[in-house]
């Protein structure tokens, strides 16, 4: 008998068919092995990540310590001896932590696991972090290890005396492609939301940040010093300064009155002292030497134009440089490179770096005694101003003949100017346009007003007494009740004169107490106090002690500006506030610096 027939029997017959039933059970098994190896294979890219953050992050704690020493030492300025041999201990172990750092942040999958949620920032913060410390330590440092070098063996000074300004032009580029680099790595840590970061990435990214900015902000100025100043020293061609010494027993907006005025030419690192002129060979004129501006007029008078010593009486440095060298063509003929301005302090801390100086007159002026001699003992042995004037010129001969004959070392002298300029005591102003364009965005420019500084509030003394009694008075201002939060944030910009002048005051020579007996009783000191709000502010009137007083007022280049006048006895002090605006959490005041305190006050809202 025949087999069965039909589709029953053909069924039976191929039980290894697959059913309708069977097929959903196989498919679903595939899917289940390939999720089952989706979540194996990120397990393990997540395992592989986890295991590079934990390389990361020990190769940036293995950084921190050496990066901080970088910041230490390159963050703070003018590098001495001592400073290139830590830099240049330091920035190989940098270089080996960042560079570890980079290659564990660095991988396929870690820049995969970036476009996760949350955790996506988080990565990409600390790649960041570390690419960017990475590139710091080996395309910037290197050049700041070479410049300091070649400032710490004296190779910038010549067996003459004179400087290699080649030296330092060939030392330029590199030093400029460096701050490039730190301010790309600056920019690039500054742009991370930290809001974003989980709680222990987020003091770590500051710290990177805080770093990064301090050592981009020193490498630009290092680098824009290194390009600018083998011209201005000669390197293209003979140069010609007027150095203004400034007296600080008769304040001025710049620090002081204009004493002496030296005329010094560079040529391929050469220096050399010229003419001498005091005040007295460039009186007083009937009419102010270039046309002055309504502001100017309503905030100094017309002597701002027409006395040699109140040129120093505007904030704004770049404006004292046009009235001098305006006065200098008028009444000793030539034209002029530049105008440099320093003080008795900034001086003694030159004569740190050169040693004792002997004036014409046999005085022998050390660090330690000149700022006595120059503005106390100078005005109590002449008899005259004209005796005065000479003995102050002739300080500031001999103080600058030394520097014409190489006294010093390269090293010592730097320090002593970026200390200067960083209490805006020493000034300049180049008449050529592509030089003062950088330096009026630096301190170095004391560029107020003309300057790109808007942001900055302003507080000058001005001597009202017309006597040389300012050695005995104390400027004191400082930043008060920062408020950090709300629609319009301000502080408190106080100031604090005192004057303690010695008990027989009136005994001293007429120039020295003030010529002006009839408004001033004699033996009081008068300075007029300038404030200037930041563009664009308010600022109608100050407080003394307390009480509002209204001054002489103008509008100046965008800036509100009021002056008022005080009037202390001996043993007198007076305080004045006024209300300033708060603007990208912090308070700048530039002042003028005076033998007690210097040109710049600095006051920020806590970060975060």
């Amino acid at each position: 008998m025949d087999g069965p027939t039909g589709a029953g029997a053909t069924d039976a017959q191929t039980p290894d068919a697959p059913t309708a039933e069977r097929r959903p059970r196989r498919l679903g098994r595939r899917v289940a092995l390939v999720a089952v190896l989706v979540v194996v294979l990120v397990a393990l890219a997540a395992a592989w990540v986890a295991f590079r953050a934990v390389q990361a992050a020990g190769a940036l704690m293995d950084a921190r310590d050496v990066v901080s020493t970088v910041d230490g030492v390159v963050g703070g300025g003018a590098l001495d001896d001592a400073d290139v041999a830590a830099l240049t201990a330091a920035v190989p172990q940098a270089q080996d932590a960042t560079e570890r750092a980079r290659r564990a942040s660095s991988d396929p999958v870690w820049r995969v696991a970036e476009h996760a949620p949350w955790v996506g920032r988080q990565l990409h913060a600390v790649r960041t972090v570390s690419t960017s410390l990475d590139d710091v330590t080996h395309d910037a440092m290197p050049a700041v290890v070479e410049i300091g070098d070649l400032l710490g063996s004296g190779d910038l000074g010549r067996d003459d005396g004179s400087i290699d300004v080649q030296a330092l032009a060939a030392a330029a580029p590199k030093l400029t492609a460096a701050a490039a680099v730190a301010a790309r790595a600056d920019r690039e840590v500054a742009g991370i939301d930290t809001a974003t970061l989980a709680g222990p990435l987020v003091d770590p990214v500051r710290t990177a940040s805080d770093g990064l900015d301090r050592i981009s902000g020193t490498l630009t100025g290092v680098s824009r010093a290194a390009a600018l100043v083998p011209p201005m020293l000669g390197a293209d061609g003979k140069r010609t300064y007027l150095v203004l010494a400034l007296n600080s027993a008769e304040l001025r907006s710049a620090g002081g009155i204009v004493g002496s005025i030296l005329q010094v030419t560079a040529d391929d690192g050469h220096l050399k002292l010229g003419k001498q002129v005091t005040t007295a060979q460039l009186g007083r004129l009937d009419e102010p030497v270039v046309p002055l501006t309504d502001a100017e007029t309503a905030l100094h008078g017309t002597a701002l134009g027409r006395w040699i010593q109140n040129a120093a009486s505007t904030p704004d440095f770049p404006r004292t440089a046009e009235l001098i060298t305006a006065r200098w063509a008028k009444d000793v003929g030539g034209e002029v490179d530049g105008v440099i301005a320093t003080d008795p302090v900034a001086v003694k801390d030159v004569l740190e770096a050169t040693g004792p100086v002997t004036t014409s007159g046999g005085a022998t002026l050390r660090a330690d005694n000149l700022l006595t001699y120059l503005l106390r003992d100078a005005y109590r042995t002449s008899a005259t101003g004209t005796e005065a004037d000479a003995l102050f010129s002739s300080a500031a001969g001999a103080v600058f003949g030394a520097l014409t004959d190489g006294a010093g070392s390269s090293q010592a002298l730097l320090d002593a100017v970026s200390g200067a300029t960083s209490q805006g005591r020493f000034r300049v102003w180049s008449a050529h346009a592509d030089e003062q364009d950088v330096i009026a965005g630096a301190q170095l420019g004391g560029a107020f007003l003309s300057g790109d500084h808007p942001d900055a509030v302003g507080v000058f003394f001005n001597d009202a007494t017309e006597g040389k009694l300012d050695y005995y008075l104390d400027t004191d201002v400082t930043v008060e009740n920062l408020e950090c939060t709300g629609a319009a944030p301000t502080a408190t910009v106080r100031v604090t004169l005192a004057y303690d002048p010695p008990k027989k005051v009136t005994d001293l020579p007429e120039y020295v107490v003030g010529a002006r007996g009839d408004a001033i009783t004699p033996g009081s000191v008068a300075t007029g106090v300038l404030v200037y709000a930041p563009v664009g502010a308010a600022l109608d009137a100050l407080r003394q002690d307390g009480t509002l007083v209204a001054g002489a007022q103008a509008d100046e280049d965008g800036r509100r500006a009021v002056v008022a006048t005080s009037v202390l006895a001996p043993g007198g002090t007076t305080t004045y506030e006024a209300t300033v605006p708060v603007r990208h959490g912090a308070v700048e005041v530039w002042t003028t610096p005076t033998i007690h305190g210097g040109g710049f006050v600095r006051a920020e809202c806590p970060a975060g």
